[in-house]
């Protein structure tokens, strides 16, 4: 039976018992959804140490999808990323080397240095993808190795919030109204440059055409530290189509991207791509893009779903659910009118 810590003092006790040295202080950090994160302090050296709560919404062994990744990576070089020392299934807790940085966007506006940063990981986990190890890593979480796998998740979070409608017509409203008839426009689309390029919705892509991806990867999950920086969160790391990495990373309200920015990103990232897959990746971003852009306005509306906020306060991050819900519809409306206008953008691009 696993049992997580739930308060600091436990977790100093811990934390003493699996680095056998003398714990100074355990120091809660900012919460995100889903874990709980800690600063160790030791008489040595200072720790990250990451508790995963098991949820009965999210059943994947986070602690083993992003330990094993951090220690892949290490193992092959990528300096850019903690070092994975401890692990314990137990208690559900990872103990990883401490970065002593801050967030990317409170250090200032990021620009091409992080953007370039963000690139050469990319390429760095393309040269990777051959080593034998790397066979047995898992799916990125939410992979989606086919058109149809995009259309089934997007229709999987149109279902999970239909219910709530009901109790929330401001949403209802905006699935309605704006959403819904989008999605057979754009399903449509994309069966067209699908058939066009000779491609099957229904097929997986093959595995030499499949890249790792960090999955959650932006701005957001970057530490800027005196000699570079830092990408942090692997915990959704895997196998996955980079169509689908690169358009996370543009979707991602996470980093809102600079125009500028995120063409410099797109640019690179379509060239690397094309590159190594030819001519049929260049045409699933074409199709999938805007869908995947779809999907992250369903993303952005979670706040709406009742186990987000069990999941919340599993992690000790609670806040006002009223004022969370409209501030989260605000920004699924600002997603949406970007997916409209990428639909003629991408005219340029196919």
């Amino acid at each position: 039976m696993s049992t997580t810590p739930a308060t600091a003092g436990a977790v100093g006790a811990l934390a003493q018992r699996l680095l056998a040295e003398d714990v100074v202080s355990a120091t809660a950090l900012t919460s995100g959804g889903n874990n709980r994160v800690y600063k160790i302090t030791t008489t040595e050296r200072a720790y990250a140490m990451k508790l995963y709560p098991l949820q009965d919404a999210d059943p994947r062994d986070r602690l083993d999808q992003e330990f094993r990744a951090l220690a892949f990576l290490n193992k092959h070089g990528i300096s850019a990323v903690p070092r994975a020392l401890i692990r314990d299934d137990r208690s559900r807790c990872g103990i990883y080397e401490w970065i002593d940085g801050v967030s990317v966007k409170q250090a200032g506006n990021p620009g091409f240095a992080e953007i370039d940063a963000m690139l050469g990981l990319i390429e760095a986990l393309s040269t990777l993808t051959d080593m034998p190890e790397a066979a047995a890593l898992l799916p990125a979480s939410a992979h989606c190795f086919s058109a149809q796998t995009v259309l089934d998740q997007l229709d999987a979070r149109l279902s999970r919030l239909r219910p709530i409608t009901k109790n929330a017509p401001d949403l209802g409203a905006f699935l309605d109204d704006h959403l819904l008839p989008l999605r057979p426009r754009l399903a449509n689309r994309a069966a067209i440059l699908y058939e066009e390029a000779g491609l099957d919705m229904d097929a997986p892509i093959g595995a030499t055409e499949r890249t790792l991806s960090p999955s959650d990867f932006g701005f957001h999950n970057m530490l800027k530290r005196d000699n570079g920086l830092v990408f942090v969160d692997f915990e959704y790391f895997g196998w996955d189509d980079p169509v689908k990495m690169i358009s996370d990373v543009l979707w991602h309200p996470g980093s809102s991207l600079d125009p500028v920015l995120g063409k410099r990103f797109l640019d690179r990232a379509l060239t690397l791509f094309t590159a190594r897959n030819g001519g049929g990746f260049t045409a699933r971003f074409a199709a999938l893009y805007p869908l995947f852009g779809m999907i992250w306005c369903l993303i952005t509306l979670n706040e709406f779903l009742p186990e987000r906020w069990e999941r919340r306060v599993a992690a000790g991050g609670i806040t006002d659910p009223v004022a969370a819900r409209q501030r989260q519809l605000a920004a699924a409306r600002q997603i949406l009118a970007r997916v409209i206008a990428a639909e003629e953008e991408l005219h340029a691009i196919h």
